[in-house]
């Protein structure tokens, strides 16, 4: 079986239904089941035995520990993560707690786990970290995109959090030859996106008549990616990415803000038209964030070039299928914008118009 961090959030909730879909090899699940982490996303897997889920925070050493002598895992997959860039400009200890201190619980606790496994299991084993591009800072217009050794520069206590992470990732690797495997990914969209982010945020805002806000002018570019194309990914680099590599994952889809706001409207108003008018007419430009970077962009060529894969999805067909998901999912999304989410929209957009 194995073990995967963070598998009620977004993404790791994604993953762990198509791991599930995919085979029959088990998952023990660990979340903190934080504001972001939401069992509604695995209600699914109610019955079923293949999947354990365990709430509990990766700083649990004891629980940690617990868990990998118990079940010995044959990899750890490692979402677990505080990810939003407004929340982390607002409280950014959160951040240096989960990310930081968390991954480093975590790496103490593996690594004691594996040294100790006989060797045959020990070489087989693969600790697989889940990072983010941001980690290498902004580009300008005309720069090459991001490379695997395109130097760090994070510019939010977000992404210096995460590149913190990835180094002591690769420290462990270097160190204590833990096999370890890192991937950087790019913008990630689909379905069980919390509402925080743009493009779930701008599809809940627009059904309920609200603002849609484009932080700045919306000139902003960022490289896409549907959510079952990263977990299909991470389930090719587990399989066979070479110990101590890092792979870039994305989409090839770059998009100014603006741009892909206009194409959720267009969307909307060929899937659920309103009775007058287009969504387009509820955009609003509100103050930009501080430090907020211009440009994000994937050079993807490596894990396509050693591994054979590449994105199934374009921007139009899997905005599409996310868009469908929310028009289908009322209740999911009713239950999420309940509570301290409304809170945390109220406190980012008032009086930034």
């Amino acid at each position: 079986m194995i073990l995967v961090t963070g598998g009620a959030g977004f993404i790791g909730a994604n993953f762990v239904l198509n791991w599930l879909a995919t085979n029959n090899e088990a998952v023990i699940n660990l979340d903190k089941l934080t504001y972001a982490g939401n069992l509604n996303n695995l209600s699914s897997l109610k019955d079923d035995t293949r999947h354990l889920f365990v709430h509990a925070d990766i700083n649990d050493k004891a629980t940690v520990n617990r868990l990998l002598q118990e079940h010995q895992p044959r990899a750890i997959v490692h979402f677990a993560a505080e990810s939003h860039v407004d929340r982390s400009i607002h409280g950014p200890a959160a951040f240096i707690e989960t990310n930081v201190n968390g991954t480093f619980s975590l790496l103490e606790s593996v690594r004691s786990y594996w040294q100790a496994l006989p060797d045959a299991e020990k070489a087989a084993f693969r600790f697989l970290h889940v990072s983010t591009d941001e980690v290498y800072g902004s580009l300008e217009a005309n720069d090459p995109p991001f490379t695997e050794t395109t130097p760090y520069a994070p510019n939010s206590p977000y992404s210096a959090s995460k590149a913190a992470s990835d180094h002591l990732v690769r420290a462990y690797h270097h160190t204590y030859g833990l096999p370890t495997l890192t991937t950087n990914c790019s913008n990630n969209y689909g379905p069980l996106h919390f509402p925080e982010k743009l493009i779930p945020l701008v599809i809940t805002n627009a059904r309920a008549g609200k603002d849609l806000p484009i932080y700045g002018d919306g000139s902003q570019v960022r490289d896409w990616l549907y959510v079952s194309d990263h977990c299909a990914a991470i389930r090719r680099v587990l399989e066979s990415g070479r110990p101590g590599e890092t792979y870039n994952i994305g989409g090839w889809n770059e998009k100014t803000n603006l741009n892909v706001v206009h194409t959720i409207c267009d969307l909307l108003d060929e899937l659920q038209p309103k009775a007058n008018g287009s969504y387009r007419d509820q955009i609003r430009h509100v103050k930009d964030r501080p430090g907020h970077d211009k440009r994000y962009a994937i050079d993807a060529r490596k894990i396509e070039r050693e591994l054979g894969w590449k994105p199934a999805e374009s921007f139009e067909t899997g905005l599409r299928k996310t868009i469908s998901w929310y028009l289908a999912n009322d209740a999911w999304t009713e239950q999420v914008l309940s509570g301290e989410y409304k809170n945390w929209v109220n406190l980012q957009y008032q009086n930034q118009a």
